[in-house]
């Protein structure tokens, strides 16, 4: 199982928020990219990074900064929030991106997304409300369960599926294992866990299901509520 350090941006800064509200964001770091060599440091191989002022304006607005977090290490990283054509996704891609994630796009037009899987290295993102799609920076919930989206890209050649609890994200209070089982089972694609990782707990419990294919690690690393030198000692 791999364990991914995220870096959430907002206006350049590395921040987080509380159930993707953007009034609750809190600044961590002015210069992200020293976040990216710490976690290098730590044992990290993939770095998740997401550009939420883009996930809301559906857009690339902190590309610059995104070119120089890929710049800083060697990580492989996987970027989303406001990718919703081909040339944002080329655009990422040269810059030296690893492979980009398709989120709200995912939901208005998946074959685009079964598309885009069959020529780049392409990851969907599903966000969930009370087990429904959200989009748009989680500013819509839709009609859509999250199981029946993650079904549709069962066959498409999407490298992993990330599936997020809104309820959970940024509050700490433990991950929702049985979604992320319940998206991994109804799609077979690879399953990356996000949204309330609150200790060492948690991890265990996602890689002893035997079901996960990673888990995303924001707050709790932020708040040193969980040790990544110690994570990745226990996961490699």
């Amino acid at each position: 199982m791999e364990i991914f350090p995220a870096i959430d941006l907002k206006e350049g800064k590395a921040v987080r928020l509380s159930k993707g509200e953007m009034s609750s964001a809190k600044i961590y770091s002015h210069a992200p990219q020293e976040l990216a060599k710490n976690f290098e440091g730590y044992g990290a191989k993939w770095l998740h990074v997401v550009d939420l002022d883009g996930a809301f304006a559906g857009e690339t607005v902190n590309f610059d900064v995104v070119e120089k977090i890929i710049k800083s290490t060697n990580l492989k990283v996987q970027i989303g929030g406001g990718i919703r054509d081909e040339a944002r996704i080329k655009r990422y891609l040269d810059i030296g991106a690893s492979r980009v994630i398709l989120g709200s796009v995912a939901l208005n037009e998946p074959n685009f997304v079964r598309r885009m899987a069959k020529i780049y290295p392409v990851v969907v993102g599903i966000d969930a409300k009370d087990g429904f799609v959200a989009t748009q920076g989680w500013a819509e919930v839709s009609q859509m369960r999250a199981s029946e989206l993650a079904a549709k890209f069962a066959d498409a050649g999407v490298k992993a599926i990330i599936c997020t609890d809104i309820a959970k994200d940024g509050m700490l209070g433990g991950v929702n294992l049985d979604f992320t089982l319940e998206i991994a089972r109804a799609s077979g694609v690879d399953t990356i866990a996000s949204g309330g990782v609150k200790d060492m707990s948690d991890i265990v419990r996602l890689k002893d299901s035997g079901e996960v294919a990673g888990v995303i690690v924001g707050k709790a690393y932020y708040e040193s509520k969980i040790d990544l030198k110690e994570a990745f000692r226990k996961v490699l």
